[in-house]
């Protein structure tokens, strides 16, 4: 709408989501890669498939309920046609700047991790940051000056990637 409006442009337009809306950033991206210049996804939970097939991680089976249950095949049909994990493949991604907490007990480190190695292995040439913070949790850093912190680098991303002028 905001393209076909005139309001702006894919090449200054950026989209942000944590944790399932990291989810849906990912899948965003991985269904119409040229929508947006860059992407912030925080804490994404973005291997769906492999975490919710997994019982032994905290909180998978409670969340069925949300996501859906694997074991039924229409639900997990359904699951994989949004996975971001599943669906990243060779071509062109806009830049993304992912975040991770080492004690995420929701969206396990790992998650962010394994997909921006994946995104470096079928498509090298895009720009793709993964910041892992080895304290925080879920929400993020505590304290008033981390928080702001972790939005100055979220901010400085985004004015270097949409090229936005500084003076």
């Amino acid at each position: 709408f905001l393209v076909a409006q005139q309001y702006t442009t894919s090449a200054r337009m950026a989209c942000y989501g944590r944790s399932a809306g990291g989810l849906l950033v990912g899948a965003v991206v991985t269904q119409r890669p040229t929508l947006f210049a860059a992407a912030l996804a925080l804490v994404p939970f973005v291997d769906i498939l492999n975490t919710i097939l997994d019982p032994t991680i905290p909180l998978t089976i409670p969340e069925y309920e949300e996501w859906g249950n694997p074991n039924d095949p229409e639900q997990f049909q359904t699951m994989w046609e949004y996975s971001p994990y599943d669906h990243t493949s060779a071509q062109t991604y806009p830049a993304i700047l992912m975040t991770a907490g080492f004690n995420d007990p929701r969206v396990q480190y790992w998650e962010p991790a394994k997909w921006i190695a994946k995104l470096r292995a079928v498509a090298p040439a895009g720009r793709y940051y993964l910041l892992t913070d080895m304290i925080a949790g879920h929400a993020g850093k505590s304290g008033r000056y981390d928080a702001l912190l972790d939005r100055a680098v979220e901010y400085a991303f985004l004015c270097d990637v949409l090229a936005v002028p500084l003076s």
